[in-house]
């Protein structure tokens, strides 16, 4: 019996900060797969490899982690004022789906440098030596992120000497701007605070009433005591990956702040939003061991944050959560404030699984309303691979 070829379609296999995923120009899909729709989920399901009952992946493009199951989608801004318009896609790995509902702050890294390479950027906008300016529109959540990328003899420089934990090798500073993160898309001031507090009380099953920041900025993040689960806040992925009760309760507290931030209706659609909203725990300073076996000292933090990614402890620190804590630190009051000393505060320095990552906010207090005018990070990205992915016809 014959069957049909396979598919070939451009795309770039890129690592941004801690994470990697797939990236394609959006004239480069077939065409059922350029609109939004059932199409363009079925394909990019197949190009990671998902959904993998096995939870390997191994028949697609995915590592089987959250951090390594993403697509990004790129394309010729229409927005005035942009270069680019980013939609991000995070892939489930056990089941047949694909999360639009945030962004990827990692990823967002290596929105630039795939831009300008293939030539989504007007020449003029990219200097022989310097840093180039690219101006993002990502998609997802209708925001805006400045990327400053190095250019080194007209071409995007991908090595250097930063480092970034969480990632083993060094690599040339990617500086990322997020720009009113807080905002809605039509750039006023969005709620920062869905709940209109900045500490909440969610009642979860089985253990009763604790205290949550639930804040919208970067993505929307749920952020609660370690010591209230029983934790010191110095956790490694072994200690809560392996315990299916821990995870459980953390994802009951997840769907909790879903339905309190209006995220969603009912329990029940939490299961079809894992991407968003993200759960962590605070702890104020202590010294631990890193994964990589390097020791933080609890001088050189301000506080320690480990949080949860489509539903597994992440390695490191998601992008985006990191623009949520850096947010936090700054408005006083907020479970991150409190547990990094309670003062007033531009950026911040935190403790997690692989090491520790520094992050600026600007909060401002307007009639009462706290707003954030700009998160800023450095990460780092290089591409891994560049040429056609191959799927299966009839994947879109």
């Amino acid at each position: 019996m014959a069957h049909p070829a396979q598919l070939r379609i451009p795309a770039t296999y890129m690592r941004g900060g801690t994470s990697k995923g797939v990236f394609f120009v959006l004239d480069d899909l077939p065409q059922a797969a350029q609109e939004a729709g059932p199409a363009r989920d079925a394909l990019l399901l197949r190009v990671i490899g998902s959904p993998d009952p096995y939870e390997k992946q191994i028949d697609g493009m995915g590592g089987a982690t959250s951090s390594t199951s993403k697509t990004v989608i790129l394309s010729r801004s229409q927005r005035e004022g942009h270069d680019v318009d980013y939609l991000f896609g995070q892939v489930a790995i056990d089941k047949p789906f694909v999360d639009w509902s945030g962004n990827c702050g990692n990823l967002s890294a290596a929105v630039g440098a795939f831009a300008i390479s293939r030539g989504l950027v007007e020449p003029g906008r990219i200097p022989h030596d310097g840093v180039a300016i690219v101006r993002i529109w990502q998609a997802n959540i209708g925001k805006t992120i400045i990327a400053h990328i190095p250019i080194s003899a007209g071409l995007v420089q991908e090595t250097g000497d930063f480092e970034l934990d969480g990632v083993t090798f060094p690599a040339a500073e990617v500086q990322l701007e997020f720009l009113d993160p807080a905002a809605d898309e039509d750039g006023e001031g969005g709620s920062m605070f869905p709940t209109g507090n900045r500490v909440d009380e969610l009642q979860i099953p089985g253990l009763g009433s604790l205290n949550a920041t639930l804040i919208n900025a970067g993505i929307p993040t749920v952020f609660i005591n370690a010591q209230d689960l029983g934790y010191s806040g110095t956790e490694l992925q072994v200690d809560i990956n392996a315990d299916p009760k821990a995870l459980a309760l953390l994802e009951s507290i997840r769907a909790q702040g879903a339905l309190r931030m209006g995220l969603i209706s009912q329990l029940s659609e939490a299961a079809q939003r894992q991407h968003t909203p993200k759960v962590a725990f605070v702890a104020p300073p202590a010294d631990y061991s890193a994964s990589s076996g390097k020791t933080v000292r609890a001088q050189d933090i301000d506080l320690l944050v480990r949080a949860v990614s489509m539903g597994k402890l992440h390695h490191a620190m998601m992008g985006t959560a990191a623009v949520a804590i850096g947010t936090a630190a700054a408005v006083p009051g907020t479970l991150v404030n409190l547990a990094a000393g309670g003062q007033p505060r531009q950026a911040v320095r935190f403790g997690h699984p692989s090491g520790t990552l520094r992050v600026g906010a600007e909060a401002v207090e307007v009639d009462g309303q706290w707003q954030v005018t700009k998160a800023i990070m450095s990460r780092s990205a290089r591409v891994l691979m560049e040429g056609w992915v191959r799927v299966p016809a009839g994947a879109a």
